[in-house]
């Protein structure tokens, strides 16, 4: 049995202190997820404690997940669009496509300090110059190393439309490279 699994089951139990402890681990990654849709930093917030909130209520069945790091994603991906919705509060004016600003957080990596800093510009701008979809989808394919299905699932496209965006951004930061 591995750690992380001795951990879910510590909080099925009940266990606060693993809780506590999941929480440290996973706030981070899924605070910049989520600001990088909302781009409000209360939202967010508010965001992120019902996301745990979420995890704490359906503490009894977590073990029965298979990819925890995902679910947590699509979780905070819900949220963050129920929380757009509601910040408009008509949900017929809200497109996903349009209400979704999101902004590709900056990524600090060990790779860093072999990428120039002129080269990790144009990466970021090329990246930032990227249709929002398209960045959204690169995040979840690229970063969260989400499977494409699971990204076709929760923003309700196909898998091709997924392998498309994927294609579209790895071809557009390829040029924006060799420039």
């Amino acid at each position: 049995m591995n750690e992380q699994m001795k951990e879910l089951l510590l909080i099925e139990q009940g266990n606060e202190q693993a809780f506590d402890n999941f929480m440290t681990r996973h706030s981070q990654r899924l605070y910049n997820y989520a600001y990088s849709i909302l781009c409000s930093k209360e939202l967010t917030e508010e965001v992120i404690s019902d996301v745990f909130l979420e995890v704490w209520n359906r503490r009894k069945k977590l073990a029965e997940i298979e990819k925890i790091d995902h679910w947590l994603t699509t979780v905070t991906y819900h949220k963050a669009v129920s929380a757009l919705r509601k910040e408009m509060k008509h949900k017929d004016d809200v497109s996903i496509d349009n209400a979704l600003g999101f902004d590709f957080p900056q990524m600090v990596s060990p790779i860093d300090s072999l990428i120039s800093k002129e080269d990790l510009s144009r990466l970021n701008h090329a990246i930032s110059e990227l249709p929002k979809k398209c960045k959204h989808v690169f995040y979840l394919a690229k970063i969260e190393q989400m499977p494409y299905a699971e990204i076709a699932k929760m923003l309700q496209i196909s898998i091709p439309t997924v392998n498309y965006h994927v294609g579209f951004a790895m071809e557009s930061l390829k040029k924006a490279l060799k420039k």
